[in-house]
């Protein structure tokens, strides 16, 4: 049934206008579907005489869908949408319609009720702009950059070769701030403007074959990611699939075939993805295979080169992860019962063997870091172990294609990216390429197909990033383009590495970034900032942008790899298992009288910033350690453990047991106190430093109300909390017009807290 919400037909059509001035506005209600409630919002106008009518399901972050047909006649209400057999029929009654929702041969009871049209959460919350210019404008001083320095996008950006290198493609800003795709000719140097952003961002675009392009946006931040595709001469712009509410991931580029891609969808229910092969000429597609086991879906797929399905993984009762593979009749047979906790993937077939079967995979069933294996899937046996280190993951591989599928080399991250080479010519190449640059780590961004151009990006703590475009005939490097030349190098600050061990005897690392300009002796304010996630994401070390601002106005910045925090094994990251919010914070807090104890920062003046898990980390701080903080900025967090579960995403939900095992489970009594205990909303009390809070109205991954929970509460009781909302934002502010003015409120914020010492500071309003 919750097909219904991804389904809706993008169109309108006209229909009757009887009574249109008792029926017009909001109507919400709930849906009840197999014990989980869905509210649904209809919102229905009238313009010259004619009806229309649109849907939202905030839950699920989908809004202004559009309604088929809207008639209204005798107080009856009808909603339907034909193509996708689906409709409603309520009958008005003063204020409430009552009615039956249909749909898939379904008839459920659906009430709605008149109410008035709303932003989300609570719009009487935010703090009004002329007072966040106010705090802006408390970030005073001779500095020689500016916050739009660090965080305006580059004015080019996101470069890409075509397949035969003839055509370069990049992203370019205009004066206006959007950022349109062009393609440039290599040889002619003729350049067209291939793909328009207007009011929503083009989240990812990327080399569909020589003469076509792709590209993903989504509404607002949702997450629900439509695909399009574009002629590289701008011409045949085409959205490839316009399902409201329906999220589309890549899996599978097929170069072999040049008109077809497979991607996944979550069409026909929410919470399930299926794998389609789509035409991206004409958008036909064609269902690969079926996933409509709720209680036990497919959560990922395996393809070969060709575009056959080999591999898939299902989720088991909600925690264990069972293996399929391809039999010789073309069914598929579990070849391994896991727990969610192990490690064993295919990263990509051996297409230099005889035997189809052969593998390259990762795994850490035998070690507790994850190792590379050659790997036989029919036998259920490995070959021989590739490679492994003893203190770092391995996950990443990198094979040739025009050199029948060599492999080049490993890659990990210990305290920075380690590329490890491997066939003779990679090493050529990564030995030329180094010596070249060897003040920089680098990436390989694109090649041709033939391998005679390969674009490089390059960075470093200290440089955000450029590209050069290596000939291999010539043997030459030409500089494409610096992303932040108005950034000097000599400017920036260090980002030093640095490893201590917790109050519990576990060795952690992490990262410290000095302002560069410190004097001797000098203890500077510290602004401490943990990572999202949390599980299996980590800080790197480059060049971050937020913590080269920081040390521009004098302050350190500290990340630290908690545990539960990727790429250092299996034992590290479990034992971050159920202790979110306590010893994970812990950790951060180990961290931080580590760069006390060497002397580089006022413990007077630390302040806690992140966002996600980090901004949880942030209020977390606040109510577990209040005497630690002087001031935190919460970006995006959790406030609420509970509500943060009750308003997961449906594609998150065949996760849930995976989530509460990680997080809490609050069925089980001893872990709903844990909940209580570490819930920044219920501890309220404990807070006693300032606060500025940051959200996206359309986050679907951390609901707003977690924000204005806190929000609410602790003005509630008297504090001053400054509180930003971008409307036409989701889970982090991807537009330069919410951004900056969103780090200079942020930067000010910390000018009135952190540059002098605190004497027995108070928040304002107590």
């Amino acid at each position: 049934m919750r097909k219904l919400i991804y389904t809706l037909a993008i169109m309108f059509m006209i229909t009757t206008f009887v009574q249109a001035q008792d029926i017009t506005g909001a109507w919400k209600g709930t849906l009840t579907v197999q014990g989980t409630d869905i509210p649904l919002i209809f919102k229905i106008e009238e313009k010259d005489k004619v009806m229309s009518a649109t849907m939202d399901s905030p839950s699920q972050g989908a809004t202004g869908i559009p309604v088929d047909k809207v008639l209204f006649e005798n107080n009856q209400l009808t909603l339907s949408v034909p193509t996708a057999g689906i409709k409603y029929v309520g009958e008005l009654k003063e204020k409430q319609l009552t009615g039956t929702f249909y749909q898939g041969g379904m008839e459920l009871p659906l009430k709605l009720e008149k109410s008035e049209i709303t932003l989300p959460g609570d719009p009487s919350l935010v703090t009004p702009e002329t007072e966040l210019l106010e705090i802006a404008a408390l970030d005073k001083g001779d500095y020689k950059y500016k916050v739009e320095d660090y965080f305006a996008k580059p004015k080019a950006r996101t470069f890409q070769l075509s397949p035969d290198g003839i055509y370069l493609s990049y992203r370019e800003k205009d004066d206006k701030l959007k950022n349109h795709v062009y393609v440039k000719n290599t040889t002619t140097g003729e350049v067209k403007k291939v793909i328009e952003e207007k009011d929503e961002l083009i989240r990812g675009y990327g080399w569909a074959n020589k003469g076509k392009l792709i590209y993903v946006m989504d509404k607002g931040g949702n997450e629900d990611y439509h695909l399009f595709a574009v002629n590289i001469d701008g011409s045949d712009n085409k959205e490839l699939t316009p399902f409201e509410g329906v999220k589309v991931n890549i899996l599978a580029l097929l170069k072999e075939d040049k008109d077809h891609m497979i991607i996944s969808m979550n069409k026909n229910n929410p919470q399930n993805f299926e794998p389609y092969k789509i035409n991206i000429n004409t958008g036909a597609i064609e269902l690969l295979y079926e996933n409509k086991d709720l209680v036990n879906p497919i959560t990922d797929y395996t393809f070969t080169k060709d575009g056959e399905l080999k591999a898939f993984t299902k989720l088991r009762d909600g925690v264990f992860v069972d293996h399929y593979y391809q039999q010789e009749d073309g069914s598929y047979k579990i070849i391994k019962k896991l727990n969610w906790k192990d490690s064993f993937g295919i990263i990509n077939f051996n297409y230099t063997s005889e035997n189809k079967d052969d593998a390259y995979v990762v795994s850490n069933l035998d070690s507790d870091k994850t190792e590379i294996y050659l790997y036989n899937l029919k036998e259920d046996k490995p070959i021989k172990k590739l490679f492994a280190n003893d203190q770092y993951d391995i996950s990443n591989i990198s094979l040739s294609r025009n050199r029948n599928y060599e492999l080049d080399y490993y890659s990990y991250e210990g305290d920075k990216e380690i590329i490890v080479p491997v066939s003779a010519y990679y090493k050529k190449l990564h030995d030329r390429i180094t010596k070249e640059f060897p003040q920089y780590s680098y990436s390989i961004i694109d090649r041709t197909d033939n391998e005679d151009q390969f674009l490089l990006h390059f960075q470093s703590d200290k440089k955000y990033g450029v590209y050069y475009l290596y000939n291999v005939e010539k043997d030459a490097f030409t500089l494409l383009y610096d992303l932040m030349p108005q950034l000097r190098e000599e400017d920036m600050a260090e980002m030093k590495p640095i490893t201590f061990t917790s109050r519990d005897g576990i060795v952690l690392h992490g990262y410290i970034t000095l302002p560069k300009n410190m004097a001797k002796g000098e203890k500077v304010p510290v602004i401490v900032n943990p990572h999202g996630g949390p599980q299996g994401i980590r800080d790197s070390w480059g060049f971050n942008p937020e913590a080269q601002l920081f040390a521009s106005r004098n302050y350190a910045t500290l990340h630290v790899n908690f545990r539960i925090s990727g790429g250092y094994g299996r034992k590290f990251l479990e034992s971050g298992f159920k202790q979110i919010g306590r010893k994970a914070m812990d950790d951060v807090e180990d961290g931080l009288q580590y760069i006390i104890d060497q002397g580089w920062v006022d413990p007077e003046r630390v302040a806690i910033y992140g966002g996600s898990h980090g901004g949880y980390a942030v209020l977390r701080g606040l109510t577990k350690t209040p005497d630690l903080y002087t001031c935190g900025v919460d970006y995006v967090g959790v406030s609420n453990i509970f509500t943060f579960m009750k308003t997961i995403p449906p594609y998150w939900k065949p996760y849930l047991k995976i989530i509460k095992e990680v997080w809490y489970d609050e069925d089980v009594p001893e872990e709903k106190e844990i909940i209580k205990e570490v819930s920044p909303v219920y501890q309220i009390d404990k807070i006693k430093k300032p606060l500025l809070v940051i959200q996206g109205a359309n986050d679907p991954r951390v609901n707003i109300d977690e924000s204005d929970q806190i929000v609410k509460a602790l003005r509630a009781k008297g504090f001053d909390v400054p509180y930003i909302v971008a409307y036409d934002e989701g889970h982090g502010f991807g537009k330069e017009e919410n951004s900056i003015p969103m780090y200079k409120t942020m930067m000010g914020f910390y000018a009135e807290h952190l540059k002098k010492k605190p004497k027995n500071e108070k928040v304002k309003g107590q």
